[in-house]
């Protein structure tokens, strides 16, 4: 599927710098580029990146300096959204076509199934489940009893939602995720530990997307509730009691422990770690790595482990940098003193 520079600058509203009549074969980005693509740069600074690849075209943002440009390119006020057009042209998405419900899929018949529902072969769906219109259950996914999931809501292949699970409207929930197990609690009876009450649930808003291979926890009597408009990246674990607020970003490896909360807008970079009994303020930022085991107030910048606001985080990596040269001049001194001494001391026949 090949298309002229002018009709893909037609497809994203853009202006064609050069010929037109090129023919453009496929889209990469600058390091996968061949003699047949377009390519993107998004920014003046990536002129040079641009020179040194093979591609015969390019999207560049409209202001780029085209005295720089070394082949033709369609210059456009959005670089993202105009290259995610031409690879769709390229290379359509492909749709899952619908099934209904599969004669391979096992389906408790006192599931509540809505219209334009699919449920893949393998899928197993069971007691008193209510299925919302447009809901769609991949190959081996498992949905115990009492779950609600809502409309247009989407479980990818080999999904484990346990009891009483309940998934807002427009969810996608990645392959592998397990929501809804049992919390990492116990008590120490006897020289044993014994797990505590596991009688809660999880309940997951509107437009939340979970990534692969990601876990979460029910709560131990009530819910752990994950808020509209979180996106939770692959491999993160959300314990028990955890409250996370609204539009949420929450990357990978992160780790939260039970009964922490976060208000709306909250990012955590990955491999952030937070304690139990936790609360982070509404638009506050962790940066990759953070250790967080107090409290953050809203709209505050942490980074490190443990976490300190930005500002003061820094210069401490700043001073940490210094310390190799700050030892060199440290041993100078001693060497210094040690000679200026040694040249003050009286002769032992004399001190004798």
């Amino acid at each position: 599927m090949s298309a002229t520079l002018g009709e893909l600058a037609t497809l994203v509203d853009g202006r064609v710098v050069g010929s037109p009549s090129i023919e453009v074969l496929g889209a990469a980005t600058l390091l996968d580029a061949g003699p047949g693509d377009i390519t993107f740069v998004d920014r003046d600074e990536k002129a040079e990146k641009l020179a040194a690849t093979h591609a015969r075209a390019a999207i560049i943002p409209a202001g780029f300096p085209t005295d720089r440009l070394t082949m033709p390119a369609i210059a456009v006020a959005d670089v993202h959204q105009a290259f995610t057009r031409i690879v769709q042209h390229f290379r359509p998405v492909r749709n899952s076509r619908r099934i209904g419900i599969s004669p391979g899929a096992i389906v408790s018949p006192t599931a509540q199934i809505g219209q334009d529902v699919d449920i893949y072969p393998g899928a197993t769906i069971g007691d008193d489940v209510v299925l919302a219109s447009g809901a769609t259950i991949h190959c081996g996914s498992h949905v115990m009893a009492g779950c609600r999931i809502g409309e247009g809501a989407t479980l990818y292949p080999n999904v484990v939602l346990y009891e009483n699970t309940v998934l807002g409207a427009r969810t996608v929930i990645h392959a592998g995720c397990v929501i809804g197990s049992h919390g990492f609690g116990y008590r120490f009876v006897d020289g044993q530990h014994r797990p505590c009450a596991q009688l809660g649930n999880v309940e997951i808003g509107d437009d939340v997307e979970i990534g692969a291979l990601t876990t979460i926890d029910r709560g131990t009597y009530g819910p752990t509730k994950i808020g509209d408009g979180t996106k939770i990246d692959n491999l993160v674990m959300i314990a028990h009691n955890c409250r996370i607020g609204r539009h949420n970003m929450i990357c990978s490896q992160v780790g939260i422990a039970g009964s922490s909360s976060t208000g709306d807008h909250v990012v955590m970079a990955g491999q952030v770690g937070v304690r139990d009994h936790v609360t982070i303020g509404a638009g506050a930022v962790l940066g990759a790595m953070a250790g967080v085991a107090n409290d953050v107030p809203a709209q505050a910048r942490m980074l490190g482990s443990p976490a300190v606001p930005e500002r003061e985080q820094k210069a401490r990596f700043a001073a940490i940098a210094k310390l190799p040269e700050l030892r060199k001049r440290v041993a100078a001194l001693e060497r210094s003193l040690n000679q200026t001494r040694h040249h003050d001391d009286p002769p032992r026949s004399q001190a004798a």
